[in-house]
């Protein structure tokens, strides 16, 4: 669906509520913090800003941020897990101002971590800006999983099929889909006012995946490290806009 500009703005402001999550909870990651402190962290970024949560209630969600460390993927329900040296971790934030959803997701490491781990950030970060690149006027939605894929393949890690990224709107999911990957057409063409929630999810391992009994948490089959990063994002006329950054 194409946006209105009265819409991407209230969507603008959406985003920024959303950087303003990363921009604390990143600030407080380091060996001893638990999850549930980072949720704490982001539900009053919510409350200051005047915004609402689009995950907290979300089919039964209880935390208004996903939080998903070392193997597990996305979707992980902030607790009692205390982050430790050497761990990753993915922060998912969501914000809803004026009845229109931003959406984005950043990984990070804990204190000193490894070689592979650091690889593995750069990696599935630099999928996410190339797929990004793609969200331009005339091009073919699909272009943009063929973007992240190609990057995350060259340097020998996988892409998750599974979950993929999504328009948004007044929704926080909406059609269509976004594969981070090529499936094989390519898609709807590209017009301006269209807003999307590109978020390639990377592992070092195999793609393959499995739920907890939580019935939210997704880990990788194989234990490997996953990272996510994610971006709300407008095409428009200049090229593509994020709206999730700071």
């Amino acid at each position: 669906m194409r946006r209105s500009s009265d819409e991407l703005n209230k969507m603008r402001k959406a985003g920024k509520v959303v950087a303003e999550m990363h921009e604390v909870t990143r600030a407080a990651i380091a060996p001893g913090v638990t999850t549930a402190h980072l949720n704490e962290l982001a539900a009053q970024v919510l409350e200051r800003r005047g915004a609402r949560s689009n995950f907290l209630g979300y089919h039964g969600f209880p935390a208004v941020i996903c939080t998903s460390p070392n193997d597990m993927i996305v979707h992980g329900i902030p607790g009692e897990y205390v982050l430790q040296e050497g761990d990753i971790i993915s922060v998912d934030c969501g914000a809803i101002i004026e009845g229109y959803h931003g959406d984005a997701a950043y990984s990070a490491g804990v204190g000193e971590i490894s070689a592979l781990a650091t690889r593995l950030l750069q990696v599935t970060e630099r999928s996410l800006w190339a797929g990004i690149d793609q969200l331009v006027a005339g091009t073919r939605l699909h272009e943009v999983g063929r973007a992240v894929q190609d990057v995350a393949e060259a340097a020998g890690f996988s892409v998750v099929r599974e979950y993929v990224g999504h328009a948004i709107g007044t929704a926080m999911h909406e059609s269509p889909q976004v594969p981070n990957y090529w499936p094989g057409s390519p898609g709807p063409t590209l017009k301006t006012g269209m807003v999307f929630a590109i978020e390639p999810m990377v592992n070092v391992g195999g793609p393959d995946t499995y739920m907890l009994d939580d019935g939210w948490s997704v880990l990788t089959s194989d234990h490997s490290l996953s990272a996510h990063f994610e971006h709300t994002i407008a095409v428009t006329e200049n090229g593509p806009e994020v709206f999730t950054v700071a």
